[in-house]
C-alpha cells in the first residue's frame, strides 16, 4: 500500500529532515547535502536525536505491554533498528502498523525493511504529514479504527511552521482516533539549549529547511482535549514508567504520551 508516485525520485541535491535525523543518529542513509546541514548543527544535537529515539523505544513499548496493537507512525524516517514495529511486535506479534512518510528514500527502505512478523502486518505510505485525510483514509485498509490505535507524531511537528497548522493537523489525525487510543509526540524545543537555538535555526535554515523550535507553553496545545499520561509533557530524558529518569541530562526535545479520552 503506498499514496503518491509509484516511483518517486530522491532528489540528492537538497537536505531532508529524515536524511539529517538518520545522519545525527549515526545512519549512512544520507547524502553530503544532509551532512553538511547536520555537521553545522551543536555537537549536542546527536545526543538529542538518541535520546528522542529512546523515548519513542520506551513508549511504543509501554503501550504495547497494555495492550496496544495497532500503531500510525507519521514521519516515519529512514528505518533505524530496532524501528517502531520490531519493538512492538517483540512484545505483540500480532500488531500491525502503518508509517508514513514523505521522503522516497524512506519508501525504498520500506519495501526492502520494514518486514512483518508473520502473524502481524506492516504497511507504508508514502504521504506528506500535510495531507491528514489521505493518510487517515490509507491507513484505514489496514488498520480498525473501532478499536484504539497509538499516533507517532515524532520529531515531526517542529518541521511545520505556524503558517503551516501543525496543531490543526494534529487535531485531524487525533479526532479520527477512537476513544482509548494515544498520541505519542516529541517536539524540538531550545527551553533546555537557549544558547544552542541561533545556531541550530541557522544550519537548518541554510539546507533550506524549516524549523520552528517551540517551548513548553506553545507544545501543549498538541495535546489539548487528551488525558496526558505520567510524567507528563517532560523533556525526553526525563520520560520513564517502571525505572527512574537518569539525572541531570538536558533534552532538546519536549514529548509525551496521551490518551484520547
Amino acid at each position: 500500500m503506498t499514496a503518491g508516485p509509484l516511483n518517486p525520485q530522491i532528489d540528492t541535491s537538497k537536505p531532508h529532515p529524515a536524511r539529517v535525523y538518520d545522519w545525527l543518529l549515526g545512519g549512512k542513509d544520507n547524502y553530503p547535502v544532509d551532512q553538511a546541514v547536520g555537521e553545522k548543527l551543536p555537537p549536542e544535537a546527536r545526543a538529542n536525536a538518541a535520546r528522542n529515539r529512546a523515548f519513542m523505544h520506551r513508549a511504543s513499548a509501554w503501550l504495547a505491554h497494555r495492550g496496544v496493537d495497532q500503531f500510525l507512525d507519521v514521519g516515519t524516517g529512514i528505518p533505524t533498528s530496532p524501528n517502531l514495529h520490531q519493538i512492538v511486535q517483540a512484545i505483540t506479534p500480532t500488531a500491525r502498523i502503518v508509517y508514513a512518510d514523505n521522503d522516497p528514500i524512506v519508501l525504498r527502505h520500506a519495501e526492502a525493511l520494514l518486514v512483518s512478523n508473520p502473524e502481524g502486518a506492516t504497511d507504508y505510505i508514502h504521504a506528506d504529514v500535510r495531507q491528514p485525510q489521505l493518510i487517515l483514509d490509507r491507513a484505514r485498509e489496514l488498520l480498525d479504527f473501532d478499536r484504539p490505535i497509538a499516533l507517532s507524531l515524532i520529531a515531526l511537528m517542529h518541521f511545520l511552521p505556524d503558517d503551516q497548522e501543525p496543531y490543526s493537523i494534529t487535531r485531524t489525525l487525533v479526532d479520527a482516533l477512537p476513544s482509548g487510543s494515544y498520541l505519542v509526540l516529541s517536539h524540538g524545543t531550545a527551553d533546555q539549549h537557549p544558547e544552542l537555538r541561533v545556531e541550530t535555526e541557522a544550519a537548518y535554515k541554510k539546507g533550506a529547511i524549516s524549523l520552528r523550535m517551540r517551548t513548553r507553553s506553545e507544545v501543549e496545545p498538541f495535546f489539548d482535549g487528551l488525558e496526558l499520561i505520567a510524567p507528563g509533557l517532560v523533556p525526553a530524558a526525563e520520560w520513564y514508567q517502571e525505572e527512574p529518569a537518569p539525572e541531570n541530562e538536558r533534552s532538546g526535545f519536549y514529548v509525551g504520551v496521551a490518551r484520547v479520552k
